[in-house]
């Protein structure tokens, strides 16, 4: 739950920072992961509002439909009939404990649903979710074909396949690339919500081993 806690807060501090959308959504994405434990449906329309506001449509119907999904099995009170089949090859749960209530209001999910069919019928959204170089949905940790799991990206919660950034008190690592855009934002903006976020992961995982990657 503490992972939760961090990538909730950097999806938080990446929003109203335009250089941080994507980073802001692969922690959104990144929290999936974790719906066995966090509200479903609200992570999963988020992750899906998240995806459809940087114009990863296919990711975005997906998680939408999902999300659209459990709240069917909410008013029926059972997961019986959720098919999995959309996240067979990934690392997002299938057990979910469904809440007793909606999570979102009515007026979003009228207009999820509609997006949703509206989207549909447009050949070119697909029902698929975004691989990477492994061949792999590109936010799964396991990489299904071998078995093997990437270490994970303590800023946005990814698999990081190269580029990494290694911080020596606990062997985390970041994406390079993820991190340089983050810390320069931070530069930036002065935000108070990103450097919270440094903050934490400074006293949680040490400097970086490189310093030309260092906090400030």
């Amino acid at each position: 739950l503490l992972q939760c806690a961090h990538l909730l807060a950097v999806r938080t501090s990446a929003a109203g920072h335009k250089q941080l959308f994507e980073i802001g959504v692969k922690a959104a994405v990144s929290l999936l992961r974790y719906t066995n434990y966090i509200i479903p449906d609200k992570t999963f329309y988020e992750a899906g509002i998240a995806c459809r506001g940087v114009n990863w449509n296919n990711m975005a119907f997906v998680f939408l439909n999902r999300f659209l999904d459990i709240c069917d099995a909410i008013e029926e009170g059972s997961t019986d009939m959720l098919d999995h089949s959309d996240f067979s090859d990934t690392d997002i749960p299938y057990d979910i404990v469904l809440p007793e209530d909606f999570s979102i209001p009515e007026e979003d999910r009228e207009e999820a649903k509609e997006w949703v069919l509206a989207v549909s019928m447009d050949q070119r959204v697909q029902q698929v979710l975004n691989t990477d170089e492994r061949g792999c949905y590109e936010g799964s940790l396991l990489n299904v074909h071998n078995n093997v799991t990437s270490p994970m990206c303590i800023l946005t919660g990814y698999p990081v396949l190269r580029g990494e950034v290694v911080f020596k008190n606990t062997n985390s690592v970041a994406n390079k690339d993820d991190w340089n855009v983050y810390v320069m934002a931070r530069k930036v903006s002065h935000s108070v919500e990103c450097q919270d976020v440094l903050a934490y992961l400074q006293h949680s995982t040490g400097a970086p081993a490189n310093p030309s990657y260092s906090f400030s």
